[in-house]
């Protein structure tokens, strides 16, 4: 139940310009699902981790778009931007969950979410702390998606060499073949290590299989400068 929640968040989170009629409302759907499924099942530790996770990521839902709807990376979205009254709510669901020690998927991503929002408070991203999150995650759910944001948190924490090692590890994969965020990610560590031609050919690829307008744009600009 709670994945499926999660699947229709995600569902709704992906059209960030609300242009699909048919998507449109799913993540606050999604998200008064999650409030209810706590109210409901209130010593279900997951159920509040996935409250938390969806309030953490819907508090920065304004700030993925910029002027005229430009597509804006997480580190660099303007903070001001971001929901201190959701944040708020997230830590304090979170750590009720916490107290219940019983450790899941979806704490874990929510904690992932909240080592992003002390930037909020602090300024900084600690991406020791959140590439440290990552692998966890990775030991507790080794999905394709989980080891492609791991590699990309261990780039940011000024590990290319070693993120580009956990790509390599996945790059016969059938499932990273048309995963979008696989070649983006291999594209910007490529880049990292100097290895330009390979970086442009990476994010050829990305471009391709995007379907945001906005996020192609992006890529097509990182693609003409990488590094």
């Amino acid at each position: 139940m709670l994945a499926a929640i999660y699947a229709a968040y995600g569902t709704g989170w992906e059209d960030a310009a609300g242009v699909d009629p048919q998507q449109r409302g799913l993540a606050e759907e999604a998200l008064r699902l999650a409030r209810v499924t706590v109210q409901l099942l209130p010593a279900a530790a997951e159920a509040k981790g996935l409250l938390a996770l969806i309030l953490f990521c819907e508090s920065r839902r304004v700030a993925r778009r910029g002027v005229e709807e430009k597509f804006v990376p997480l580190a660099e979205q303007d903070l001001g931007k971001w929901s201190r009254p959701l944040v708020t709510e997230a830590e304090q669901v979170l750590l009720e969950a916490s107290r219940a020690r019983m450790p899941g998927r979806f704490q874990l991503e929510a904690a992932i979410q909240s080592a992003h929002a002390q930037r909020l408070f602090t300024g900084q991203t600690n991406w020791v702390a959140v590439a440290r999150l990552h692998g966890a995650l990775v030991r507790w759910t080794p999905t394709v998606g989980a080891r492609v944001s791991q590699a990309a948190a261990v780039a940011q924490a000024g590990k290319a060499e070693a993120a580009l090692g956990l790509l390599d590890e996945l790059g016969g994969a059938d499932a990273v073949a048309e995963y979008q965020a696989y070649w983006a990610t291999r594209a910007h560590v490529l880049a990292q290590v100097g290895r330009m031609e390979e970086a442009r050919g990476a994010y050829r690829r990305a471009i391709g299989l995007t379907t945001d307008a906005a996020v192609r744009v992006f890529l097509e600009e990182r693609a003409a400068a990488p590094g």
